[in-house]
């Protein structure tokens, strides 16, 4: 038998995982302004190097066997056979438009089964090498957790094409259990769904039959289990195998409410359940319809919310700090003077290791109509390049071609991303207008040119399809490696202009005021914008006439 080993490649990551606090955000195509399938993802883990997964279109020989490894730690799980033909995957997409994303929502312990071979990561890539449409990628992938067995704790998975999109929620079986239970519910096309480590899927019964999929026995294992007793258009998938605590609803649907308060009214009428305070009350919709369409601007804005605006806002506690950060450091939950307390677990995050938003768009050849954006960090602070999903491989910053996640290195995107970002978080009020304009900048020169090299793309796949893919490949990488030089170059003038706590005069072109002549810049002219109002405000208010002068 002749047996070829092919490796998924894990990601090089030093502590905790990408799975227990992620978060994604799926948008219909009547949802969104020019008729797109989107769907955003961000891997938050501390201590983890994030790179962009690339995977080519391959033909295998009969009797080919593929090593398995935990994505997460590229630890053996087992051999699976190969199919004999595979197709090209650039990160969570691959060459058919085809998005597969995830957040973990645990559920109970008891399920796991650590004998399974297939992880959750696994699941997704090997997947996406296989699958052309959503609904083809749910049964591939309820086929190779019955064949192989499911390794992973709960997971919800955003599976998307051109055309439609589903939100999956699986769970095992327990040790020795084999396989999984699952169920998996159509977004409607002009509506928009979120999930943020909590299982959001409720009762599904009583759904159109080609609007919801589910295992055989996703209700009887439930009953063998003793987990359900009532009658099947009663089954709650979400209460049954990921009943909900205080934990589930702050820090993960709490950021679901945040995703639809942007884009609906009437919101507030879920904020007790959402925070933790009435977890009787009725629960978050699956999903809504928004108030008018999304574009890629507001998917990108919404993966970086703070909850700002809204009771839980994040700038208005001492945790904010004198310049108002909406950033926390962990653990989430701390305990001072024999109490527990908690910090805000927001949408956007410091320690995401990379984050997409992927673009599907069926009016367009697949090579063309697929892009994935990609960033390396924050999701509020960093900016995104596109590469097409034909892409033959993948910008270099964003491998592990350059830095790891002990190793630094200005041409590695997660480190260039990393450090602009760092700068900004203890003095937020103060640094991150400039992060922001060079987003807005870097973005619209993206948006500017994208129509033209689409449209010569599109005329070349007519006469020579591979001259589109090889033009396409070169324009995702010189994308990258513009934004690359722009955020070193932002790097080096946040340095130069905030060095010391204070602000040195520029001018519109970036060339700070000098307070010398010469041939030699010694002196440079400064101001001292000091705290913010509201910081002026608080010392004020609590120190009494301790800084008052008299």
């Amino acid at each position: 038998m002749k047996t070829k080993l092919i490796t998924i490649i894990a990601l090089l990551f030093l502590s905790f995982n990408f799975a227990n606090a992620c978060t994604n955000i799926i948008v219909g195509k009547k949802a969104s302004k020019d008729g797109s399938v989107f769907v955003s993802y961000s891997a938050d883990s501390y201590g983890a190097y994030g790179i962009m997964q690339h995977f080519k279109a391959a033909k295998h020989p009969k009797d080919t066997k593929r090593i398995v490894r935990d994505w997460e730690t590229n630890r053996y799980l087992g051999e699976i056979d190969e199919v004999p033909i595979t197709y090209n995957v650039v990160g969570n997409m691959n060459e058919h438009q085809l998005t597969i994303a995830e957040t973990t929502f645990g559920g109970r312990e008891e399920l796991v089964d650590t004998t399974g071979i297939i992880d959750y990561g696994s699941l997704i890539y090997i997947t996406l090498q296989r699958a052309k449409t959503a609904r083809q990628a749910i049964k591939i992938m309820d086929e190779l957790v019955q064949t192989y067995g499911y390794c992973s704790e709960g997971e919800s998975f955003s599976i998307a094409d051109p055309n439609e999109a589903f939100i999956l929620e699986m769970v095992g079986k327990g040790p020795g259990g084999h396989g999984a239970v699952w169920v998996a519910v159509r977004i409607p096309d002009d509506a928009v769904c979120a999930h943020a480590n909590q299982s959001r899927i409720h009762k599904f019964m009583q759904l159109p039959k080609d609007q919801v999929l589910y295992s055989k026995d996703v209700i009887s294992f439930a009953r063998k289990m003793k987990l359900f007793d009532g009658k099947d258009k009663d089954f709650d998938f979400a209460n049954t195998y990921c009943p909900l605590n205080f934990g589930g609803a702050r820090y993960c649907e709490a950021r679901v409410w945040a995703i639809y308060n942007r884009f609906a009214q009437g919101m507030n009428k879920y904020l007790g359940y959402a925070s933790g305070e009435n977890l009787n009350a009725e629960p978050l919709p699956l999903y809504i319809k928004p108030t008018s369409q999304i574009g890629f601007d507001d998917v990108m804005t919404a993966m970086g919310d703070h909850y700002d605006n809204t009771p839980l806002n994040m700038i208005s506690d001492p945790g904010a700090g004198a310049f108002q950060s909406p950033y926390r450091p962990r653990p989430l939950a701390w305990e001072y003077d024999g109490k527990k307390y908690f910090n805000e677990r927001p949408v956007g995050t410091q320690q995401s290791s990379f984050s997409f938003i992927s673009q599907m768009r069926s009016t367009m050849p697949n090579p063309v109509g697929g892009i994935l954006w990609f960033a390396n960090d924050d999701t509020h602070t960093s900016p995104y390049t596109p590469v097409y999903c034909c892409a033959t491989e993948v910008p270099e910053c964003y491998t592990l071609k350059h830095g790891n996640a002990i190793k630094f290195s200005l041409k590695s995107a997660f480190w260039v991303q990393n450090w602009v970002s760092n700068m900004v978080y203890p003095r937020y009020t103060q640094i991150y207008p400039d992060v922001k304009k060079a987003i807005g900048r870097l973005h619209d020169k993206h948006f500017s040119s994208q129509g033209k090299i689409e449209t010569e793309a599109a005329e070349l796949l007519k006469t020579n399809p591979q001259k589109a893919i090889e033009y396409l490949t070169a324009y995702s990488n010189a994308m990258a490696d513009e934004m690359m030089e722009e955020w070193r170059n932002l790097g080096w003038y946040l340095v130069v202009k905030y060095n010391d706590m204070v602000e040195k005069i520029d001018t519109p072109n970036k060339t700070f005021e000098v307070a010398s002549d010469g041939p030699d810049t010694i002196m440079a002219k400064v101001k001292n914008p000091g705290y913010p109002n509201e910081t002026k405000k608080k010392i004020a208010e609590e120190t009494g006439n301790k800084f008052l002068i008299k």
